[in-house]
C-alpha cells in the first residue's frame, strides 16, 4: 500500500460539534435560528450559548451561512493534498516522501518508547534499591536494640 493510498483511505472525521456546525451552515441562517429557539425551549443555557456563538461568529448579522461553506469543505471531503496531481513523477515523489516520513515517525516513536521503558526501569530499580536499603536499616536497628 502506498502512502498516498494510506491517506486517501482515511476519512476526515471531525468532531460532532464541527459536523453539527457544518450541517447548520449548509441549511443557512434559518436553521441556526431554529436551533437557537429550540435550545431556549428545551434548555435555556444551550439556547444562550448558540445565540452568543451566532453573534461571536458573525452568523447572526453577517452574510448567509452558505457562503461560509467553502471553509468546511476540507472537513467534509477529506484530505485533499493526497489526491493525484496528474503528474506521475511528482505523485511518485510525493508517495515516496510520505512513506519515508512515516518510517521516520515510526522509528522516532519506537525510540521514545524505548526511552520511556529505560526511564521506567531506572526508576523501578531505584525504588527497589531504596526499599532494600530501608529493610537493611530496619534489621540493623533491631540488632542494635537487642
Amino acid at each position: 500500500m502506498t502512502a498516498a493510498a494510506h491517506y486517501e483511505a482515511r476519512p476526515a472525521n471531525p468532531g460532532w460539534l464541527r459536523r453539527a456546525e457544518a450541517w447548520l451552515d449548509q441549511r443557512g441562517k434559518p436553521a441556526w435560528l431554529v436551533a437557537t429557539v429550540l435550545g431556549f425551549v428545551f434548555f435555556w443555557p444551550v439556547g444562550l450559548a448558540l445565540l452568543f456563538y451566532m453573534i461571536w461568529s458573525n452568523r447572526m448579522f453577517g452574510k448567509s451561512c452558505r457562503t461560509r461553506n467553502h471553509r468546511h469543505q476540507a472537513f467534509q471531503h477529506g484530505f485533499n493534498a493526497m489526491r493525484p496531481s496528474g503528474n506521475s513523477a511528482f505523485d511518485a515523489y510525493k508517495a515516496d516522501t510520505l512513506r519515508r516520513l512515516e518510517d521516520e515517525q515510526k522509528s522516532f516513536e519506537d525510540f521514545l518508547q524505548r526511552l520511556r521503558e529505560a526511564r521506567d526501569k531506572a526508576e523501578f530499580d531505584q525504588f527497589m534499591d531504596d526499599r532494600a536499603r530501608k529493610a537493611r536499616d530496619i534489621e540493623q536497628d533491631e540488632k542494635e536494640d537487642a
